[in-house]
């Protein structure tokens, strides 16, 4: 038996590193990879850690000229000559290098960048590891590697996944995408467990695993959380988990019941402050349906003035905002500082401009105020609300001829038992007695028939008389001053639909109804003389919020009313109404969770294609509403009773899996789009006296 011949390895020997040049036959054209100057640093901190391949350069008889030429290790190469230039390296520096002489220069090139075979992306994930525990901090191995030390700590946070799960990744049954997601809880029990479950599911997408590693924790973005705050709930031993391959909005809070007490506990003594200020009753919530305050009085209490100190910080800031605006009014863009500047004036002139309310002494006797968590985890504290049983009683009011004032209609009444009502009596001999009423009422249907005439002739003042009316009736609990008989209908709004008191929209109108009553009268006898002295641009813009609370486009189905909802449509087109840009969005609780699996489909597939649908088709239901939650997110889509008709706000149409058309959601109007934020939608209001 013949036995195989011995191969013999190339030579291996140091080179000078000034008799080394570049090979023409270096096959790697491509830049790639690690930069030059990030493996000078490496050489520079490690040394060289692999040998060049060279070849003796020739002259035109086949003679070795003293020089080699490198086909295979170009990087290499360059980075050790930027070492020279930096004068970091010798020029004749001995170079480690394997020579060879026979095949050919591409080959070599071409088999060393080949046979090389890429690191796994799980053993970089356990070399951190290893060097973690060998003592070097994240820092240093970000250092060491060129990355960033959140990439260091990414790379750790995987590493530290179950065992069982990292032999699924290593054996290509688990995706990196899947394994990131599993990184959310380090419970690696929890971790196997949603993995076997997972493998009876036909979707193993990463966020339904996120999903089910996060059931029953809080989002640290609910108000809940906000209110307590995370460096309080993590003193008393909360547990955040945190996914460092995604935006999660802070992380999930693990222990619900622990932040549940705090709630309540900061909640009761926020209570115990305002219950202090000595009103009759106190309610406190966590959150209150909206509409909670409609069948109590609102007892409008007086902003404290500022002192003459607070004055005199307020204008020193208005001047600095105004100075500054003036300067960089022709930059592009602020600088960091500036910015921060201005935002802190902003927030100081806020502050003086929201001032104490103070109520009167029998105002506290008789009201209360509720306490809750607002949208952004603030405070919120509403006072000065009168129960229909605390409302003091109305005397009536008698006059001197046996007449008394109705309470309820404020009408004048005759006693029934004064003989002075007797249709038969004479009259008296000095003349003095009123006229009849049958007299009365008969003059005053001339004088109201000439009204009518006289005001149908002003326009104005018809409007002004109109408006007079309408706030009586809407801002106003005993809103019965005045003989235009125009009552405006605001329909209420509860519990009907979960979260309204957080959109945008409502905010808005809400902020437009504390700014009014602000700017009211306290009492309803001083608003026809208020709203005189007011100029046209504030009477007209109260005029638009007057109407625009008596809109009803409720669908209810115990009450049709198809005219009136198409008048809505008619209305929003005008209007340009856009409620994805008002704020509204398809989430579990406001569409998803309350329809089929098959609307659900129908809006991912009509918002994302066929493809993302057929992806989540298989999930349970609740692993479907919050897939397609996320995959809905920012496209705009909207269900039929919310789109607007001449909109462009139809979600984009799919041929098969491509895009094949792009909607740019302008409106049909000739140049007059409403532009609403997405921010807080401030309605200031700005009353000018007449000279």
């Amino acid at each position: 038996m013949t036995s195989p011949k011995k191969i013999t390895l190339s030579a291996s020997r140091d080179i000078p590193f000034n008799k080394l040049v570049l090979s023409q036959s270096n096959v790697r054209q491509i830049k790639a990879g690690v930069s030059i100057e990030e493996l000078a640093e490496d050489i520079a901190r490690r040394t060289l850690l692999a040998s060049l391949t060279v070849r003796p350069v020739l002259d035109d008889d086949g003679a070795e000229t003293g020089m080699f030429e490198i086909p295979a290790g170009g990087r290499r190469y360059r980075a050790l000559e930027l070492l020279v230039k930096q004068r970091r390296l010798n020029k004749t520096a001995p170079v480690p290098c394997i020579v060879r002489t026979d095949g050919l220069a591409e080959e070599d090139s071409l088999a060393e960048n080949i046979q090389r075979a890429p690191l796994h992306p799980l053993d970089q994930f356990r070399a951190f590891q290893a060097m973690r525990e060998k003592g070097k901090s994240e820092e240093e191995i970000a250092a060491a590697f060129f990355v960033s030390a959140g990439v260091v700590k990414q790379r750790l946070k995987l590493a530290a996944v179950s065992a069982t799960l990292l032999d699924a990744y290593a054996e290509e049954e688990m995706t990196l995408d899947q394994l990131m997601a599993f990184t959310v809880n380090p419970d690696h029990a929890r971790q196997e467990q949603v993995w076997e479950a997972l493998k009876q599911h036909y979707s193993k997408q990463p966020y339904e695993i996120r999903r089910m590693l996060t059931e029953g924790a809080v989002r640290a973005s609910d108000r809940r959380a906000q209110f307590v705050g995370l460096d309080n709930y993590v003193e008393a031993g909360g547990e955040v988990l945190r996914d460092l391959f995604q935006t999660d909005d802070g992380g999930w809070l693990q222990d619900a019941a622990l932040l549940e007490t705090m709630v309540t506990e900061k909640l009761n003594e926020e209570a115990e402050a305002i219950r202090a200020e000595g009103w009759k009753w106190i309610e406190v919530a966590t959150d209150f349906p909206y509409g909670h305050t409609y069948d109590l009085r609102r007892i409008r209490g007086e902003a404290e003035p500022m002192s003459k100190e607070e004055e005199k910080t307020y204008e020193a800031l208005k001047a600095e905002y105004e100075k500054l605006e003036d300067d960089y009014a022709e930059a592009d863009e602020l600088s960091e500082g500036v910015d921060e500047r201005l935002g802190e004036i902003e927030t100081a002139m806020e502050a003086l401009q929201n001032r104490p309310i103070r109520f009167e002494a029998d105002d506290y006797a008789i009201a209360g105020a509720f306490v809750s968590i607002d949208g952004s985890g603030g405070l919120r504290v509403e006072r000065g609300y009168v129960r229909p049983e605390d409302e003091p009683a109305v005397e009536a009011e008698d006059d001197l001829d046996g007449e008394h004032l109705d309470p309820d209609t404020d009408d004048i009444v005759a006693d029934a038992s004064d003989p002075a009502t007797d249709q038969d009596e004479e009259d008296d001999d000095d003349g003095t007695k009123p006229l009849s009423d049958r007299l009365a009422c008969d003059l005053t249907v001339h004088r109201t028939m000439a009204l009518r005439d006289a005001l149908a002739s002003d326009p104005e003042l018809a409007r002004l008389a109109c408006l007079h009316a309408m706030v009586l009736s809407l801002f106003y609990h005993y809103g019965q001053d005045s003989c235009v008989e125009i009552t405006p209908k605001s329909t209420q709004f509860g519990a009907q639909a979960e979260g309204l008191a957080d959109m945008p929209y409502v905010q808005s109108i809400d902020l437009g109804i504390e700014t009014w009553s602000s700017n009211l009268p306290k009492e309803p006898e001083d608003l026809w003389d208020a709203l005189t002295e007011w100029n046209s641009d504030s009477r007209d813009a109260l005029f638009a919020h007057c109407v625009a609370m008596t809109v009803n486009a409720v669908q209810e189905p115990h009450h049709r009313k198809p005219r009136q909802i198409a008048h809505a449509d008619v209305l929003a087109s005008t209007l340009g109404l856009d409620m994805a840009k008002a704020g509204w969005s398809p989430t579990a609780d406001s569409y998803l969770g309350r329809v089929t699996k098959a609307q659900i489909l129908a809006a991912v597939r009509e918002a994302k294609g066929d493809k993302d649908a057929d992806r989540i088709a298989g999930l349970k239901k609740p692993g479907m509403v919050e897939a397609a939650e996320e995959l809905l997110a920012g496209t705009d889509w909207l269900p039929e009773p919310l789109r607007t008709h001449g909109l462009s706000t139809e979600p984009d149409m799919f041929e098969g899996e491509e895009q094949s058309a792009v909607n740019d959601g302008e409106t049909a109007m000739d140049d007059t789009p409403v532009s609403t934020d997405d921010g807080d939608q401030r309605q200031e209001v700005q009353l000018v006296a007449a000279e």
